[in-house]
């Protein structure tokens, strides 16, 4: 019998000193974002329009890094991307380096419905999203003060900032200083990405998986990247098969260390151990976080065509959350 199911994330990597305020915020747009994708497959709602729409929430939201609150690049602006996939024939849509439309996922799906195309990008993805008529807005209104302040702190560190949200061991705040300047540059013995010194990792991207009661499968993820990050860098989220992957099995939306994710084909390995090694999703999400990644970060939330739902991550935590038919429902962070 088929049972609808509902995962949602906000990201990997969490520090054990983000404040219990955080916490309980991320917690709290989770759920929220959680229960109205579960009110809907519970009326009939099929498995795109669940993950689009509670993506929409969570880039509508700042208290993830997608859409409003997305972060900046080197030049102070934001350039967002994300991707959608319905199980359904492996249809796919994707955007990157959008920076005026309100709903990059929802972008997505014009992509894959309306145009001959799987993927469109920066200026061609901005004109379409015109002749679409879809919301757009000055790229200011995804602009946080919080934001421009982390911007500042990355520059003056010469560094790429994982998590402007985290504390680095030993600070006392989200706001501390100490904990926002992620390295000077000469790394300061802390781990380097491509050159660069960088923090704790914990990107924030947002991503939803579901199947609905007819056993249709649909994945979205969606992120404003890295704080300070080169213009024109594309991470995971947007690359069907690294971030975002859907078929008839299963559904899978990854977050974490993107350059990693991209190496491993993530979401796609998760898919293939289902289908092809005839793994439960429980062991394919294992199998791949453990023997995937190297030494990468990242976590996935993915459901299977029968409901069931599986997480995993090799992060000290994952802002998470799922629901199912039977009433189960659960956001957690650690």
């Amino acid at each position: 019998m088929v049972r609808w199911a509902i995962a949602v994330h906000g990201g990997a990597g969490v520090d054990p000193a983000l404040p219990v305020e955080r916490q309980e915020e991320a917690r709290r747009v989770l759920a929220r974002c959680l229960s109205a994708g579960a009110a809907a497959l519970r009326s009939g709602a099929s498995a795109l329009d669940v993950v689009e729409m509670v993506v929409r929430e969570l880039e509508t939201d700042p208290v993830f890094n997608a859409g409003r609150g997305s972060a900046l690049t080197r030049n102070g602006t934001v350039e967002m991307e994300s991707s959608i996939m319905d199980g359904l024939g492996r249809r796919c849509g994707a955007v990157s380096g959008v920076s005026t439309v309100k709903n990059p996922v929802s972008l997505a799906r014009l992509v894959m419905e309306r145009s001959p195309h799987s993927y469109l990008a920066f200026d061609g993805a901005e004109e379409f999203a015109r002749e679409q008529g879809v919301e757009m807005v000055d790229n200011s209104y995804f602009i946080t003060e919080e934001n421009l302040r982390m911007l500042k702190l990355a520059k003056e560190s010469n560094s790429i900032v994982f998590d402007y949200r985290v504390p680095l061991p030993g600070a006392d705040t989200c706001n501390s200083s100490a904990g926002l300047v992620a390295a000077k540059a000469d790394g300061g013995g802390l781990p380097m990405m491509n050159g660069l010194p960088i923090s704790i990792y914990s990107p924030e991207t947002v991503g939803c998986v579901a199947v609905d009661g007819t056993g249709r499968c649909a994945a979205a993820t969606s992120t404003g990247g890295l704080m300070n990050k080169m213009n024109g860098r594309i991470g995971d989220s947007p690359l069907i098969g690294s971030g975002t992957y859907a078929c008839q099995a299963c559904a899978v939306s990854c977050t974490g260390e993107g350059e990693a994710i991209i190496r491993s084909t993530l979401a796609r390995d998760v898919a293939a151990l289902v289908e092809y090694k005839g793994l439960s999703l429980p062991e394919a999400v294992d199998q791949a976080v453990k023997e995937r990644l190297d030494e990468g970060k990242a976590g996935l939330i993915a459901v299977s065509r029968n409901g069931e739902v599986a997480m995993g991550f090799n992060t000290v935590g994952m802002f998470r959350g799922c629901a199912t038919e039977e009433g189960f429902m659960e956001v957690a962070i650690w």
